[in-house]
């Protein structure tokens, strides 16, 4: 009765007999398997969820299931649902190696490799028979995260990147693969992690077309490159250098979860804040100290007149001079060619 019902819908059409074979009996909502812990795991196949999943016309059960090749099924010995999806752990690898390949360097796969059964699969991030595919929508990426990272989720949705993913739609805004990757996720609190943060933002921050659809600059990183910060950044970076903490990073300044606007009054670089922010490395700073820094701005004669006309000063005194040098040298050669 329960496949009858499902073959009327167009999803359930794309199914493969032999899936819907299996339906006969896992179309079944109440069919569940009890554990010895007590949990419950329901075994019912929603067959629109699965015909409208990317593996609905192309998978069949005992692709994934292949140790099922007879009715009644062999007996199992899962003592809890996390053995029971620890059992199918390796099942993706047959299709998705690549994939599979990195997340053995990841964070999560180190925590599993210590003994901890909780870190994250395949499965807990892409679901069993409603895998969908990634980023359709991409709001639902970072939801996904927040099932084990929800104090973070929480910081996220109220950033101006979270904000403009979920409360407008807006598909432009990073999510947390756009800065963790999604496979091979490296653990965040590495100081070599850290010191390629300029490197993340810099993916959408120096994007021309993006920047200019919202009226940003895209100067952030070449001029952060060039200050202190950024030089020293760079020079442990390329010196293999790694110490907890280097040298102030984006995050540093702009927050990591909870980055907003910077036309925020709350935002961390706004003027009346950025003192605070300085103090964090700066011991004693005052309120005078930030304006030595010129934030991502370069020197015009709007903005810093001062250095930028010191600046266009040596930019052409500099040239003069050695200019005038190089032809007092040449003629002095001259002089003494002549003389000969």
């Amino acid at each position: 009765m329960f496949l009858l019902l499902a073959q009327r819908s167009p999803a359930a059409e794309t199914v493969s007999p032999d899936v819907q074979f299996c339906l006969t009996c896992h179309s079944n909502s109440a069919l569940e398997l009890v554990l010895p812990s007590g949990e419950k795991r329901s075994l019912f196949v929603d067959v629109e969820r699965f015909g409208r999943s990317v593996h609905g016309d192309k998978l069949r059960c005992t692709d994934c299931h292949s140790d099922v090749t007879t009715y009644p099924h062999p007996a199992r010995s899962f003592k809890n649902l996390r053995e029971f999806t620890l059992a199918y752990y390796e099942i993706c690898k047959g299709c998705h190696f690549d994939n599979y390949t990195k997340t053995l360097d990841s964070v999560h796969y180190v925590i599993l490799a210590a003994g901890n059964l909780k870190a994250p699969l395949c499965v807990d991030c892409h679901g069993a028979h409603d895998v969908a595919r990634p980023g359709v929508p991409k709001s639902r990426i970072s939801k996904t995260c927040s099932r084990c990272h929800q104090e973070i989720y929480q910081q996220y949705s109220r950033s101006v990147h979270g904000k403009a993913l979920l409360q407008e739609g807006n598909a432009d805004a990073p999510v947390c693969a756009d800065c963790h990757r999604a496979h091979n996720i490296e653990d965040p609190r590495t100081a070599s992690f850290r010191l390629r943060t300029p490197e993340l933002c810099a993916r959408c921050h120096t994007d021309e077309k993006l920047m200019k659809k919202y009226g940003l600059s895209t100067m952030v990183l070449q001029t952060y490159l060039k200050d202190f910060h950024g030089m020293t950044a760079s020079s442990h970076r390329k010196e293999q250098i790694t110490p907890a903490a280097v040298t102030a990073v984006c995050t540093d300044c702009h927050g990591v979860h909870d980055i907003l606007s910077v036309k925020d009054p709350r935002s961390a670089v706004m003027k009346a804040n950025l003192v605070r922010v300085c103090a964090k490395c700066h011991a004693g700073a005052t309120e005078n100290f930030p304006a030595a820094w010129l934030s991502h701005y370069e020197p015009s004669p709007q903005k810093a007149p001062l250095v930028y006309y010191v600046k266009l000063f040596y930019q052409i005194f500099i040239p003069f001079v050695i200019a005038g040098l190089v032809l007092q040298i040449l003629l002095h050669i001259w002089r003494v060619v002549v003389n000969r």
